[in-house]
């Protein structure tokens, strides 16, 4: 070994995503929208997203098994 015993520690650069969006309403009216986002970041959405839909998809299922167990009221 040489006089320099230093440990090279090699950090990981986040990656960035990138994405631009533009909607014309009509001749007077734009909306624009910019998101940027780490790699990780993008997991959180995607998981944040598939929770929200899994919740939704037991709600539907929930609300439609007691509503036929639901009795029909005459008027």
């Amino acid at each position: 070994m040489s006089g320099d015993d230093t440990i090279r520690v090699m950090t990981a650069i986040p990656v960035h995503h990138r994405a631009k969006a533009t909607i014309r309403i009509g001749r007077h009216t734009r909306l624009a929208a910019r998101v940027n986002v780490t790699s990780p970041g993008l997991l959180a959405i995607g998981a944040l997203v598939s929770s929200v839909l899994l919740s939704t998809a037991v709600l539907v299922r929930v609300s439609i098994r007691e509503g036929a167990k639901a009795k029909v009221i005459p008027h």
